[in-house]
């Protein structure tokens, strides 16, 4: 059913973003959407009303409406696991028992956090958070996004198991007054445990006293916590099916409660329970990240681009691109159906980014004149995150919708064809009114659920991750037994950089 529905789609003309505005003058009222604080503009890609009704049937051919009632009902949704994926519930959307779970554990985070802010816990100006994946994306994307003037608590995250990263970290805090946050879900992730230890060496050696008393846990294994050392009343779970690239919401979410302040942190909920309720009960004619696959969808699987390019046109949204590297490529990067059959087409395109201004300056150049036709998404705020002279946020705005207009218009060059640009290049852009935690809170959930409108719509399993896990078996192995049986490139590497091990 998918393939025949993909061949209709891909033999439905396509238009020429040149004149697409002259030829359909409604365009802008048809592909412009603003939900809350985020408005979607998708007029400058291809899509059509003829698409729009080709993917609508594919939509309905793949079960969407029933896929995503199952998702809210805390369904196993993720069948190769067995096992639900309920980060909606800690938003306040989904299955009752575990929205009232959620609520429970998000009322025990807030308990702690008021402890530390009444120096229950001894003097603390500092959180060192010790996670990886999605153990210290989510979290450090928002706190940097949001942290503001900083007045609350320093925060360093450290995800990477090079020693240098956490010595950075470390050697900006006083370990005195530095609690060390650590944030697993099975509380066994190789990177984090041995990030942890040297952090508890590191107060060891400083003379803190209590140095696991020091420790607050955010795991879904609480009994492993408490193995490795860590008091009871500062373990702070969450729920087991939620997983670690969506789990920002839960007690992963932590520093940023803590660095941001607790109002900050439910307004954060709040925001991504609003996008929740959109993508739950709109029309899928008006379903912002319902649509957003289905333009995903067109240049992927029909026009066969394998990658797709965001830009965060706002300082505070520089971690969004890495943040959604993982989200879209862990999640839908897939080879196999629901039912274990290959798939039948690309999955996910490649998710890669930058920075505003400083992007045009490095990648724009083929974008707008190379061969490789790479979908472009603009995101920007009609309110900066600064006090100083306007012209720096106007210079920006002008320079990210010029970029989109660039990009669609192009100019031709009968003289010199290295100055001439094709266009009909398309891009899409969000404009946020501010990036509040209401508006990020959404924009997050916004790609959460276009993540699994897209799985969906090609039929696979957008919650497991299986291929994370050969390379750490063989590295495990490694560190075990030695290096035995490996091919001579990789034998050769490790005598040359490890000798014996």
């Amino acid at each position: 059913m998918t393939r025949a529905a993909l061949a209709t789609i891909s033999q439905m003309p396509q238009i020429t973003l040149k004149t697409v505005f002259a030829d359909d003058p409604d365009r802008l009222s048809k592909y412009v959407l603003t939900q809350g604080a985020l408005r979607f503009d998708w007029s400058k890609t291809h899509l059509t009303d003829e698409l729009m009704s080709g993917f609508l049937a594919l939509a309905d051919a793949q079960g969407f409406a029933a896929r995503r009632d199952a998702l809210f009902a805390g369904e196993a949704v993720n069948v190769t696991e067995g096992r639900a994926a309920e980060h909606p519930a800690e938003r306040g959307e989904g299955n009752a028992e575990s929205v009232a779970l959620a609520k429970a554990l998000h009322k025990r985070m807030r308990a702690l956090i008021d402890a530390i802010e009444a120096d229950a816990l001894g003097p603390v100006r500092h959180l060192l958070h010790i996670g990886i994946g999605g153990s210290a994306l989510g979290p450090d994307l928002i706190v940097d996004a949001l942290e503001g003037d900083g007045d609350r608590y320093d925060v360093a995250i450290v995800s990477n198991v090079d020693g240098t990263a956490l010595e950075r970290a470390m050697d900006r805090f006083d370990p005195a007054a530095t609690l060390i946050a650590v944030a697993s879900k099975t509380f066994t992730t190789t990177e984090t445990m041995l990030n942890a230890a040297s952090a508890i060496n590191w107060m060891v050696e400083a003379g803190v006293d209590d140095p696991y008393g020091r420790i607050i846990a955010l795991t879904a294994a609480p009994d492993k916590a408490m193995e490795w050392g860590v008091d009871e009343t500062r373990i702070l779970p969450f729920n087991e099916s939620v997983g670690g690239r969506y789990s920002l919401w839960s007690s992963i979410g932590f520093p940023a409660a803590l660095a941001l302040g607790w109002d900050a942190f439910e307004s954060l909920l709040e925001g991504a329970a609003t996008m929740d309720r959109h993508f739950r009960l709109s029309d899928p004619r008006e379903n912002a990240p319902l649509i957003a696959a289905f333009v995903d969808q067109y240049y992927t699987r029909i026009l066969g681009c394998e990658t797709r390019a965001v830009f965060a046109y706002d300082e505070r949204l520089r971690l969004l691109p890495s943040y959604l590297q993982q989200l879209e490529m862990e999640s839908n990067g897939k080879a196999v159906k629901l039912d274990g059959t290959p798939v039948d087409g690309p999955t996910a395109a490649i998710t890669w980014g930058g920075v505003g201004t400083d992007a045009q300056h490095a990648v724009f150049q083929l974008l707008h004149q190379g061969t490789v036709l790479t979908p472009v998404e603009f995101i920007a705020s009609k309110e900066p995150g600064n006090s100083l002279d306007p012209a720096h946020h106007r210079a920006l705005l002008v320079n990210c919708f010029a970029q989109g207009a660039a990009l669609m218009q192009g100019k031709d060059n009968d003289v010199d064809p290295a100055r001439a640009y094709p266009g009909n290049r398309p891009s899409t852009t969000i404009l946020l009114d501010d990036v509040t935690p209401e508006a990020l809170g959404a924009l997050i959930a916004f790609y959460e659920h276009r993540t699994f409108a897209n799985a969906v719509l090609m039929g696979i399993n957008p919650f497991d991750q299986f291929g994370v896990e050969l390379g750490k078996e063989i590295a495990r192995s490694i560190e075990a037994d030695g290096p035995k049986g490996f091919d001579p490139s990789t034998m050769a590497l490790i005598e040359l950089a490890l000798g014996d091990i």
